[in-house]
């Protein structure tokens, strides 16, 4: 008999991490011309900043502490920190000095962020939940025995505003092997993910993507990946804004 997929066997007991990070220090490039006077961030989304909508979603699941980076127009991320509610904690991990991507971003950060585990959230992503709340859904899989980065994934086939050939592959079981090549794989990181504190041990504060902490994770088979149930959005240019809109007008 074949095991069911890691999203639809719940690990023991939901235990939510007490942290979540938006990376939110991006340069927006491929944003422009909106992103010359304004971080990407604070771009609206139906008239919602992608800011504001990953911290909602934090806060919807019952996270109280988040800690946001900011490099590009730095003071614009803070003021919209401090006129939100909730989550009830939100500290600035502040790379004015240099950006330090992803990697680098979360070592940074990482004297901030509370619990051996925590969420990472990329600000230029939208999701939308499915039966279950999205965080709590990858809280739910998560199983620290086993596991040192948990992915969410959404199948190429439904990942709106996503050009690539896909990031993963995924087994039965959640196991996570990288594309390769010029292949297609047929999951893509939507952006959101539980990782272990402990593969940024030792790291410098310097720049460096996600990457190097995923490979230790895929040296030892401990990196998995969760298939998300409801929408995603990439928001990655001008024209994916209004994409998006009309999509969202449809759900």
């Amino acid at each position: 008999m074949r095991k069911a997929p890691l999203s639809l066997k719940p690990h023991i007991e939901c235990v939510l991490p007490t942290s979540a990070m938006v990376m939110a220090a991006g340069l927006g490039k491929r944003m422009r011309p909106l992103t010359a006077t304004r971080p990407k961030p604070l771009i609206d989304v139906a008239g919602r900043s992608l800011l504001d909508r990953a911290l909602d979603g934090v806060a919807a699941a019952g996270i109280e502490h988040a800690v946001v980076n900011a490099h590009y127009f730095a003071d614009q991320i803070e003021a919209a920190v401090k006129a939100r509610k909730s989550p009830a904690t939100i500290d600035i991990s502040d790379e004015r000095a240099a950006l330090l991507e992803t990697g680098g971003g979360i070592t940074k950060a990482l004297p901030l962020l509370k619990g051996d585990a925590f969420y990472t959230i990329n600000a230029d992503n939208m999701w939308i939940d499915g039966p279950v709340d999205t965080l709590r859904l990858i809280a739910q899989a998560w199983n620290p025995a086993i596991m040192d980065a948990l992915l969410l994934l959404v199948p190429l086939s439904r990942a709106h505003g996503y050009e690539g050939r896909g990031d993963f592959h995924m087994d039965g079981l959640g196991h996570l092997t990288p594309r390769t090549g010029l292949k297609v794989a047929p999951f893509v990181y939507s952006g959101v993910q539980i990782i272990s504190r402990h593969l940024f041990d030792g790291e410098p504060v310097e720049p460096f993507t996600m990457w190097r902490a995923w490979n230790k994770a895929l040296e030892s088979s401990r990196m998995f990946g969760i298939s998300h149930p409801g929408l995603w959005f990439h928001v990655g240019t001008p024209a994916s804004i209004g994409e998006t809109e009309a999509l969202l007008l449809e759900v």
